[in-house]
């Protein structure tokens, strides 16, 4: 068997025959590159009430221009709309001067003559300044329920806005885009199979506790009714070398996918680059430090499946004993001999192991001709 010939494939070289950003790419995506949703939701009835009625989530996912002017809106609006009230008991309770009241007149609040004395009265009081030059009086029994709405409804809407804040901040997204998926997927050979593999890496030195890579293959299928699924999910199992329990994420780990019969790649075309099917790929872990759970998704097309290719080795032992994940290696990949069909495998192995499949192969073969049968099991 000759040795692979390795020629380095660059990701950001381009050629007609494979475009990097092909002219129907973003349309065909499912889910995008950085995991966002491609996705448009039409004919919605009453969409937006529904959006109301879950308030705490529209908020969080409210991008954050949007969250700041509401924020402002929301504070000034309430100053203002209240300093209109106190203006209004002014006016009934004859407190203006304009009224002239007499000089044993007790207002209801004192030192507010204007709407805009009144804008300043709602202002301190909601946020607690106390300047003492206007202040409420014993003289308005409304005066003294009006401040208690005031502060008790404003209160609870800035606790609402200042949750809102606070969780939009401290959501798992922020960390997800520390978590990297290669640019491609490849097909080549490990340990003897025919495996579709990813490339993952975690950027930050904190770890991602119970991380699990999963896949959903998303293509058109055809049922035995007639019945044509245009984006029928089919999963697709990962694993780091023979186990599927949690990986030890804290270098760049190579997740692979046997390719067999019971494989739903098993009769998708592969080698040529071609197809209707997208691969997403989703990554659920707890964050270390918040626990809280993080998930990181990404897609490949089958123009980012190449076949024949392997991931170039990126991790290496500096001078001073320490381990080294050099990103700028993540997404090369190398090109290596692959079998011509999806079933064929590798032979290789411990040379003991191999030669007792050969002595059993040929025994089997001497019982079929009616040859005496001697074959030597030796402990392996």
């Amino acid at each position: 068997m000759t040795s692979a010939t390795k020629v380095y494939y660059s990701q950001t070289t381009q050629t007609d025959s494979r475009p990097l950003i092909g002219s129907g790419l973003r349309r065909r995506r499912v889910m995008t590159k950085d995991g966002r949703s491609n996705v448009r939701m039409e004919h919605i009835a009453d969409k937006r009430f529904l959006y109301l009625k879950d308030l705490w989530t529209t908020f969080i996912d409210m991008q954050w221009r949007y969250k700041l002017v509401l924020f402002s809106a929301t504070f000034a609006g309430t100053w203002f709309a209240f300093g209109v009230i106190w203006y209004l008991v002014a006016v009934v309770h004859g407190d203006l001067l304009e009224f002239d009241p007499p000089a044993n007149h007790t207002p209801c609040v004192m030192q507010v003559h204007t709407l805009t004395g009144a804008f300043l009265f709602s202002l301190e009081s909601q946020t607690t300044i106390g300047y003492g030059f206007r202040y409420i009086s014993e003289e308005c029994p409304l005066a003294i329920v009006l401040l208690i709405t005031q502060l008790v409804l404003t209160t609870i809407m800035e606790i609402f806005i200042t949750g809102t804040f606070l969780a939009k901040i401290a959501r798992p997204k922020k960390r997800a885009e520390t978590i990297k998926f290669s640019q491609n997927a490849v097909v080549a050979q490990h340990n003897g199979k025919t495996c579709l593999m990813i490339r993952v890496a975690n950027m930050r030195k904190s770890l991602l506790i119970g991380c699990q890579v999963t896949g959903k293959l998303l293509q058109t299928h055809l049922t035995k009714e007639g019945e044509s699924v245009r984006l029928n999910q089919v999963n697709v199992d990962f694993q780091v070398d023979t186990s599927s329990d949690s990986p030890f994420l804290i270098l760049p780990l190579t997740f692979y996918h046997v390719v067999d019969d019971a494989s739903p790649f098993r009769d998708v075309a592969l080698q040529m680059g071609e197809g209707d099917f997208e691969l997403v790929v989703i990554l659920s872990g707890t964050v270390e430090s918040t626990s809280a759970t993080c998930q990181v998704r990404t897609s490949y097309l089958p123009e980012e499946i190449l076949w024949g290719y392997e991931f170039t080795p990126a991790i290496s032992l500096s001078a001073s004993g320490k381990y080294v994940a050099d990103f700028s290696l993540f997404d090369q990949v190398v090109k290596v001999t692959v079998p011509c069909c999806l079933h064929e495998t590798v032979r290789f192995g411990d040379p003991e192991k191999v030669k007792l499949e050969e002595s059993l192969r040929e025994a089997a073969e001497r019982e079929r001709e009616g040859a005496p049968l001697s074959v030597r099991i030796s402990n392996v």
